[in-house]
């Protein structure tokens, strides 16, 4: 009975969804060409908001627990688990003031109205996981950007979604190239839970009333630490708060 609720509850969000998508992708044009990278921000970070609220019709609730003072004036870099699309957004919202920038795959470059335009124009990058070599040297392009202007990558290195909840062995390599070119960064680790479960269907339906808990982890700084035994911290912060 659920599932099949589910069906109209999906349409309505996949339409107000795309709305916003839709409407915030020429504000970000506007904003970028004529106003800068600062009115850019500021247009994605409402469109995250309003992609929240769109989430809210789904039963969908988001909780972000963040004890930190994390600083504004250095580079972080925010890894995380992955398990839906919909982790996204709170990222952005809620650690807007550090400027989330993601490691994204290079699919999601075109065809997707505002999410492409922000990968190609915000300061993300994008990589082709067939081509390694030419994946490393983007990534280290990224990181000499995080580094200069004190921003905040973001990447999930499990390399794709978990669809149950289980979380996936880090890849190491992009992690360790962020290491080795941002040596002044702040890593921030955060545990997803039960986002997921917007998928338990697959993409449609989507499924209803998830709980989506966001729990940030001790900061630690990459000067202060070997980079694989940091990761292997890290990786163990987040999983061991994973609830399946």
């Amino acid at each position: 009975m659920t599932k099949l609720f589910s069906y109209p509850i999906t349409v309505i969000y996949f339409v107000f969804f795309g709305l916003a998508l839709l409407v915030f992708h020429p504000i970000q044009w506007i904003c970028l060409n004529v106003f800068g990278y600062n009115a850019h921000k500021k247009s994605v970070s409402i469109l995250n908001l309003f992609l929240l609220r769109c989430s809210n019709i789904l039963g969908t609730r988001f909780t972000f627990n963040n004890p930190y003072t994390i600083p504004t004036n250095q580079p972080i870099i925010i890894v995380s688990n992955h398990q839906s699309l919909l982790d996204i957004p709170p990222i952005i919202w809620h650690m807007r003031k550090y400027h989330p920038k993601f490691v994204s795959k290079i699919e999601l470059g075109k065809g997707v109205p505002s999410v492409s335009y922000n990968l190609r124009h915000g300061g993300s990058v994008l990589i082709d996981r067939k081509k390694p070599v030419e994946s490393v040297a983007a990534i280290k392009k990224f990181a000499h950007y995080i580094e200069n202007n004190n921003r905040a990558a973001v990447i999930f290195p499990e390399g794709t979604r978990s669809r149950n909840g289980i979380p996936k062995r880090f890849q190491t390599k992009g992690l360790l190239t962020l290491f080795e070119n941002i040596p002044s960064a702040i890593v921030v680790p955060i545990t997803i839970n039960n986002s997921w479960k917007t998928l338990r269907y697959g993409k449609f339906p989507m499924g209803l009333g998830a709980h989506i808990i966001f729990t940030v982890h001790q900061p630690l700084k990459v000067n202060e630490h070997d980079a694989n035994t940091l990761i292997k911290t890290i990786e163990r912060q987040i999983t061991q708060a994973i609830i399946l």
